[in-house]
């Protein structure tokens, strides 16, 4: 651990870079916010000691793949001409311990590969929580710096009597010089503040207005004079007269347990409170203040990272990240009501309701995917005939559907099997962790029974894929073994029914067939798990899901909703009302 401005140096006599390690105080009456709280505490730390403008951030299970990604990212920092409003370059996520095949959709090559290359043309994609380089400067909160116009039309060639300008352009000197006045005004009492601080000025010493903007600051960002003073270098740097001593002093101090009190650290400056999923909130705040993003993918993999090792724990990974979506979309910062009037563009907030509204879906999901089996049970179909103009409506949107779902594969360079392998997990997390994410939100938000989750256990070795698909005890897995179930035995009904009625039933089966069979083959690792060894699936699973889809089966047909409720017909039965 290095302290202080004078750090070790190599045989050429470069200066190393300073490894500090922080360990924070924590306290049972004070909530640390876990990986958010961790992070802010970081903030400060690095701020009292070093105050770089850029910091990466890289989670414990990633390392640094390419040494010249920092290179890249900088390159966009330091733009001269659009690099001052850049919040924070957001680099892919990419994966070890990963076999071939990918079944349980570990790369996410389609969020990573098409969606976030779609959101860097608009204000740049959204934070994922690792593998990011940030701005120091827009982590506090701070508007984007305003975008300057580009010099109008002057007509000092003609007489002022016959401008067409009609003295706009005096009113726009007057501006100008108006402008640059309030601007030197600014960077005068932020000077003077920052001069005030460090010598530790106090009462006639310091202008009125200046103990205003000192209180505000402190307000903000806590009760550390030196953190508040490095906040106002926007360019980083530390004060050159203080000493090793007092700088480890005020670097405990900003980690301590109870210096974030009363001050706006999780709400409006560094990472934001309120959300398992820390960093969608954090990245949209930036974006809120009119700041933008980068998506970089270097050739070489910037970092990488280990994947969760079987099912269960995959599923746990998602149901933590729809969690965090259900929290934030019902709280104050949901994106469909927060930051209006401020710097987030309307397609860019599109993206981040799709991003927090997606746990929704599964309900209509667990529909679709017991309907089929529902139709083939009791021989109905949900579908009524069509006439031939809604058939060819049906059949452009479904040819519409496939060709932007081709056009994104080839503009992503995503093949067709990631593609698959991603819509199979879709509808196996949809119908499991999503759901499960849905009703524990609406606890946690509205009950305030809290659902605290575990970080998710990762592959250790790159070469071992034994524990892979292993299927581990967890209540996730029961709603998708049940609809697999449910499907399974509406199809052997199905075609039983068939065989038994003749030729003239196959038709009508073949529309409710392909439904069940679909569902059937997006759920196929747990088929796949069903058929392996024994020990593969846990018999509770098995035994809860025979259940589920029993009592669902015989609740159906009971409740029989085909079956027109106007009642008997008075002639079948023999009863003439006319004749009363």
């Amino acid at each position: 651990v290095f302290l202080g401005h004078d750090g070790v140096r190599d045989i050429e006599g470069n200066e190393l870079p300073r490894l500090v390690y922080v360990s924070r105080e924590k306290r049972l009456s004070f909530d640390h916010h876990k990986k958010a709280g961790a992070m802010n505490s970081l903030i400060r730390a690095s701020a009292i000691i070093s105050n770089a403008p850029y910091i990466l951030n890289v989670d414990c299970d990633h390392y640094i793949n390419n040494s010249k990604a920092l290179r890249e990212a900088m390159c966009f920092m330091m733009d001269p001409q659009g690099g001052k409003k850049i919040c924070y370059v957001q680099f892919p996520q990419r994966f070890d311990g990963i076999d071939r095949h990918d079944r349980y959709s570990n790369r996410n090559v389609v969020f990573f590969d098409i969606n976030m290359k779609g959101l860097d043309g608009i204000q740049g994609p959204i934070y994922v929580g690792t593998g990011c380089v940030f701005r120091r400067y827009a982590l506090y909160g701070y508007d984007a710096p305003a975008k300057k116009k580009p010099p109008s039309k002057t007509c000092n060639c003609w007489p002022r009597w016959c401008c067409l300008c009609f003295g706009s352009r005096k009113k726009k000197n007057t501006s100008t010089k108006k402008e640059k006045k309030k601007v030197k005004h600014r960077d005068s009492s932020q000077i003077h503040a920052l001069e005030n601080i460090e010598e530790g000025l106090q009462g006639s010493t310091m202008e009125k207005s200046t103990n205003v903007t000192q209180m505000k600051l402190e307000k903000r960002f806590g009760q550390s004079p030196v953190f508040v003073a490095s906040t106002l270098l926007e360019n980083g740097g530390v004060p050159p007269k203080t000493s090793p001593a007092s700088l480890l002093k005020e670097a405990i101090q900003v980690i301590s347990c109870g210096y974030e009190d009363k001050t706006e650290w999780g709400k409006e400056v560094g990472w934001i409170y309120g959300s398992v999923t820390e960093d969608i909130l954090t990245g949209f705040k930036m974006h809120c203040h009119g700041w933008r993003s980068v998506y970089c993918i270097p050739q070489r993999p910037a970092f990488k990272g280990s994947a969760p090792i079987n099912l269960a724990d995959r599923l746990h990974q998602v149901l933590r990240w729809a969690l965090g979506s259900v929290e934030i979309f019902l709280s104050k910062h949901c994106p469909i009501w927060y930051g209006y009037g401020g710097g987030l563009k309307w397609l860019e907030r599109f993206s981040y309701i799709n991003s927090v509204v997606y746990p929704l879906t599964s309900i209509p999901l667990i529909v679709y995917c017991t309907l089929p089996a529902i139709c083939l049970l009791t021989g109905k179909f949900i579908v009524p005939e069509i006439s031939n103009y809604a058939s060819i409506v049906f059949m452009a949107l479904f040819i519409s559907i496939a060709a932007t779902g081709i056009l994104e594969m080839q503009w992503g360079g995503v093949s067709i099997d990631d593609w698959w392998r991603n819509e199979q997990f879709w509808v196996i997390g949809g119908a499991s962790s999503h759901l499960f994410a849905l009703f524990q939100g609406l606890l946690k938000v509205l009950a305030g029974v809290d659902t605290n989750f575990t970080v998710t256990s990762k592959a250790a070795d790159d070469g071992e894929f034994s524990e892979l698909y292993i299927f581990k005890w967890t209540s996730l897995l029961i709603p998708p073994t049940t609809l697999l179930i449910i499907n399974i035995v509406g199809v052997v009904v199905g075609v039983s029914d068939a065989i038994n009625n003749g030729y003239d039933s196959w038709g009508p089966l073949f529309g409710r067939l392909f439904f069940a069979l679909w569902v059937i083959l997006h759920l196929y690792p747990f088929l796949k798990g069903l058929l392996g060894k024994q020990d593969r699936m846990p018999t509770i699973i098995l035994v809860w899901s025979i259940l589920l889809a029993s009592i669902l089966t015989l609740l159906w047909v009971r409740i029989n909703p085909f079956v027109s409720r106007d009642g008997p017909v008075l002639e079948i039965c023999g009863l003439n009302c006319d004749d009363t």
